[in-house]
């Protein structure tokens, strides 16, 4: 059995010793490190390079969303899931933005927290109810205002569909059996030709645009 490893970022002691207390139960989950604060996250995250981080959004100086951006800089591989109390637009948003896989209130159960964090180390994403009803109010109705998608070539599609889905372009390149030289390409071509930012402006267009079922 593959053993996840774990990171906690949270400013307060009580709450990671909690979760520390809970996960160290779980025969497939291993808490490797715990910081208490953005900046002492991300140095650790770069040193650790955990499979998933537990996050919190609101602490002291860097605040939980500029700390997952920078954690997916320095481990880019590492799964966020932000664990807070907080369901407000302003920050569902952004920490999805910043790259959080998974979006989740503390008042879960240890059991939900544990199949959340499985479920991220599959790439899988787990929300919160109010948080999945404003994703898909959201992403539900087009904008008329984005480039329309028949710029796109029939294998950029395929390979916008696959970013929509949350995969990453060695799997998209085992996808569609091309290498990753060629999905690199494709999505600076398919980032071009929508005028997006990133992937993941890409994959809240594809929803946008009903490429892709919601799940």
């Amino acid at each position: 059995m593959d053993t996840i490893s774990v990171m906690l970022i949270d400013d307060h002691r009580v709450v990671r010793q909690g979760l520390r207390d809970f996960l160290e139960l779980q025969e497939d989950i291993e808490v490797v490190g715990e910081a208490s604060s953005g900046e002492e996250g991300v140095s650790l995250a770069r040193e650790l390079l955990p499979d998933v981080v537990l996050m919190d959004l609101v602490m002291p100086g860097m605040d939980g969303v500029e700390t997952t951006r920078r954690v997916k800089g320095v481990s880019p591989s590492s799964r966020v899931i932000v664990l807070t109390s907080f369901v407000d637009d302003d920050k569902v948003f952004p920490a999805i933005k910043a790259g959080a896989i998974s979006y989740l209130l503390k008042d879960i159960s240890p059991e939900e927290l544990a199949h959340a964090i499985r479920a991220a180390q599959r790439n899988e994403a787990v929300l919160h109810p109010e948080v999945a009803a404003k994703l898909m109010q959201e992403f539900s109705t087009p904008r008329s205002a984005e480039a329309p998608v028949d710029q796109l070539t029939e294998r950029e599609m395929d390979v916008l569909r696959l970013i929509a889905k949350g995969k990453s372009n060695k799997e998209i390149a085992d996808a569609l059996i091309i290498s990753e030289k060629t999905v690199k390409t494709h999505v600076s071509n398919i980032l071009s030709k929508l005028h997006l930012a990133d992937r993941t402006q890409a994959a809240i267009y594809a929803l946008r645009q009903r490429l892709v079922p919601m799940e």
